[in-house]
């Protein structure tokens, strides 16, 4: 039997996103035509989590992430994952009082990029992720550096994040002012790219990225099915 995964969900279009690829991609590790693991899903409204955010009171926002642990707790779940980036700074004090044990978003990507040999990272996100702790103390842990992109920049990604992604809007001139800004990590010695908001692997393509991406979504619903069926 395959182990029951809980998704702790944020914000709508990365959260659909993490429960579509386990179940699509569930099927070729469980061998059998559209088979997935069981999987619950809980969310708490994505304003409260922004108030603690945007405040930046960590401990609001692991009480939430708390919160949706319980209740999948109760509906069986056997461990948990989140698809956004940005709570993740409230892990510690999560990962101490959960429940459950949990999968962290950050891991799923380093072991990905350790094992493509990329040694220096840009991470593109919210405004809170970029200037936080998430990626830099994880990503340390296996020698892999990380750059950012400068200031106004990272306040331009944050507003097309916060006013479109979220909205599930995803426009052309949103991608190329993206593929640009991700031009330009190449140009400062990244060789490779995290899509550190769960909506921006919605926006962003393989194929429109001058470096190669980690989609941090479809990563972590990835070892959250190789945890599974273990």
């Amino acid at each position: 039997m395959a182990q029951h995964i809980g998704i702790v969900a944020c914000s709508a279009p990365g959260a659909a996103l993490c429960y579509e690829t386990l179940c699509v991609e569930g099927q070729e590790l469980m061998g059998r035509r559209l088979a997935h693991p069981e999987v619950s899903m809980h969310g708490m409204p994505f304003s409260d989590y922004l108030r603690g955010i945007e405040s930046g009171d960590w401990d609001a926002v692991a009480e939430l992430m708390l919160t949706s642990a319980r209740k999948l707790a109760g509906a069986g779940a056997d461990f948990c994952i989140s698809p956004d980036n940005t709570i993740h700074q409230a892990f510690p004090r999560v990962a101490a009082e959960s429940p459950l044990p949990w999968l962290h978003i950050a891991d799923a990507v380093g072991d990905e990029a350790a094992a493509q040999g990329y040694k220096r990272l840009g991470i593109l996100g919210t405004r809170f992720l970029m200037e936080g702790p998430v990626y830099g103390e994880r990503l340390g842990r296996r020698s892999i550096d990380t750059a950012t992109p400068p200031r106004n920049e990272r306040e331009r990604i944050n507003e097309i994040i916060f006013t479109e992604l979220v909205y599930a809007n995803f426009t052309d001139a949103s991608r190329r002012w993206f593929g640009e800004a991700i031009g330009r990590l190449a140009a400062a010695g990244c060789d490779a790219v995290v899509l550190g908001c769960t909506e921006i692997p919605l926006l962003v393509t393989p194929e429109s990225s001058p470096l190669p991406t980690l989609d941090s979504t479809r990563l972590l619903a990835r070892a959250a099915l190789r945890r599974a069926v273990a």
